[in-house]
């Protein structure tokens, strides 16, 4: 596969799809390609190169999902109890109804508690603001800053629907981490640092990456009007008080595969057990019902177009993963594990065929036209092969 797939990422950076991408493709075994194209920063003749570092925002999820996924398995969490009962803030929560005349926003009790199975499948109720117009009143309305501040209280939103009755993207991830932060005792990071990354040997896996990491990161860039792109700086947190368990990591793609594998391989991977096996297969099963995955409408077209991956085919989500219901275009089966991260960075895991892989780039807004055909024809180019 290493010809036509240098050939799919040379000619995506040719046309203008990113300015550089790295992508790899594995089996259980191990890396059946590996490869990269383009500039860390475009017009920099800095070369993207296979170890190059770049955020994964919410490629974070899945991670995040494996934390909590270890901790039911120690019986720490349950899946369906009131998630309240481990961490206060969630308890008696509150769905937004609208806005009062002076713009004073209007609640009424949920139906129901929150459950940390509604917040893995993104059916709890909360939202994010780049995504829902209520959200983003809301924020304005309170003077509450919004998630990407990495302040506590940006979680502390209403839901938009009684949890369990709909599907819509949002926070839902960060409360996870908020979970594990407490049933753990250790901070998100100090937990996956010594559960997750340490045994899969995420090297370049972090929450906060080291002078090293950061000398190999791939700039942000942004894509024009004319269709060009230009770096740009996305400003760090000024006082962040907790780490993003919806998005905050950053990783090589080589380390996403490792993670990948680690699913492929029913929750081991190189002798060293992460997940048990009935575990790994719980999290790859529709947790939704007759939910599924819709479009999400953009509120703020700097951060997102509005996004569908895979679009028309349908979708439901397990446990932190999104699922297809049906065989994909691209070839993948039903049954394949997939999502994605802000920056246009994409993954998929076909259990059935023992294959999956991830892709990097790094180019805002999010669903972007050029960057995620990319990525579709690197799996259509492994479906042909």
């Amino acid at each position: 596969m290493k010809q036509p797939l240098d050939a799919v990422l040379d000619a995506g950076v040719a046309s203008g799809g990113a300015a550089g991408v790295v992508a790899v493709v594995v089996e259980r075994d191990g890396e059946l390609y590996l490869g990269s194209a383009g500039e860390r920063s475009i017009g920099s003749g800095a070369p993207m190169s296979p170890d190059t570092v770049g955020a994964i925002f919410s490629m974070t999820k899945a991670l995040t999902g494996v934390a909590a996924m270890q901790l039911v398995e120690q019986g720490k969490l349950e899946l369906d109890a009131d998630a309240g009962t481990v961490c206060p803030e969630l308890l008696d929560p509150v769905v937004l109804e609208g806005f009062d005349n002076d713009n004073a926003p209007v609640t009424r009790p949920a139906a129901g508690p929150i459950t940390l199975r509604h917040l893995l499948t993104h059916t709890a109720g909360f939202a994010y603001d780049v995504w829902n117009a209520d959200v983003g009143r809301w924020y304005e309305a309170t003077g509450t800053p919004t998630v990407f501040t990495l302040e506590k209280k940006s979680l502390r939103t209403p839901l938009m629907f009684d949890p369990g009755t709909k599907w819509h993207y949002g926070i839902n991830i960060d409360w996870v981490g908020q979970l594990v932060e407490q049933a753990s005792g250790m901070t998100l990071g100090e937990y996956m640092d010594q559960h997750i990354f340490g045994p899969l040997q995420m090297n370049d896996t972090s929450f906060a990456p080291g002078d090293e990491q950061i000398a190999r990161m791939s700039a942000m860039h942004a894509r024009l009007p004319d269709g060009g792109l230009t770096p740009i700086d996305l400003p760090a947190p000024e006082n962040p008080e907790f780490e993003m368990g919806g998005g905050g990591l950053v990783s090589t793609m080589s380390d996403y595969g490792r993670f990948i594998r680690m699913i492929l391989n029913d929750g081991e991977l190189d002798g060293v057990r992460v997940l048990q096996a009935e575990t790994v297969a719980a999290m790859s099963s529709n947790h939704m019902g007759d939910l599924r995955v819709t479009e999400l409408t953009s509120h703020n077209p700097g951060f997102s177009n509005d996004a569908e991956l895979f679009a028309g085919e349908e979708k439901s989500w397990g446990l932190t993963f999104q699922i297809h219901e049906e065989p994909s275009a691209t070839g993948a089966p039903a049954g394949t594990l997939s999502w994605a991260g802000l920056a246009n960075s994409y993954y998929w895991i076909d259990r059935e065929n023992g294959i999956g892989g991830c892709y990097l780039s790094q180019v805002l807004p999010f669903a972007d036209p050029g960057s995620v055909d990319i990525f579709y024809n690197i799996m259509r180019t492994v479906y042909a092969a």
